[in-house]
């Protein structure tokens, strides 16, 4: 039945790389609030938002990393053009109206950018570990969400000025 929608597995598939990425503009990337211009605390929504894409879209991410990045499949430049605006519209969603002015004057603002990042994401993939083999319907998140509170504050007082 699904093959008389599709003619065979590479149509449904690049069908699915469409649909996928119409998932991460609308439920992802539509759903930060750019209004934010402190970078540490709008990562921080990226966070929250991508915790609750994750849950509602588990496999979304895994499988657009495997067509794209580990390229299973020839792409066409159509859907390549779109992941890739996507990518500069999320890098502009990150990016874009951040007060620089929260940073203390002895620090590169783009290294501290760089390194904040790296903070969250080596958080986010240890986080990952610790939890992969767990039922997360039953894990009580609060005390990871506290923990990663506590790491942004720790940021905030390392970049910021005047922070505490």
């Amino acid at each position: 039945m699904l093959f008389y929608y599709f003619k065979n597995k590479k149509e449904l598939c690049l069908y699915l790389v469409s649909y996928s990425l119409d998932i991460i503009v609308n439920e992802f990337l539509g759903q930060i609030d750019t209004k934010e211009t402190d970078f540490i605390e709008r990562l921080k929504q990226i966070a929250e938002v991508k915790m609750e894409y994750s849950q509602k879209h588990p496999n979304v991410l895994n499988f657009l990393g495997s067509i794209f990045i580990q390229e299973d499949i020839e792409v066409p430049d159509s859907l390549k053009h779109r992941y890739e605006g996507i990518m500069q519209m999320r890098e502009k969603i990150m990016y874009e109206n951040i007060d620089t002015t929260l940073f203390r004057k002895d620090v590169d603002t783009e290294k501290a950018y760089k390194l904040i990042q790296w903070s969250l994401e080596g958080y986010q993939n240890d986080l990952i570990r610790q939890l992969k083999h767990q039922n997360l319907v039953n894990t009580n998140m609060d005390p990871y969400w506290d923990e990663f509170y506590e790491y942004l504050g720790t940021l905030k007082t390392l970049f910021y000025k005047g922070s505490k």
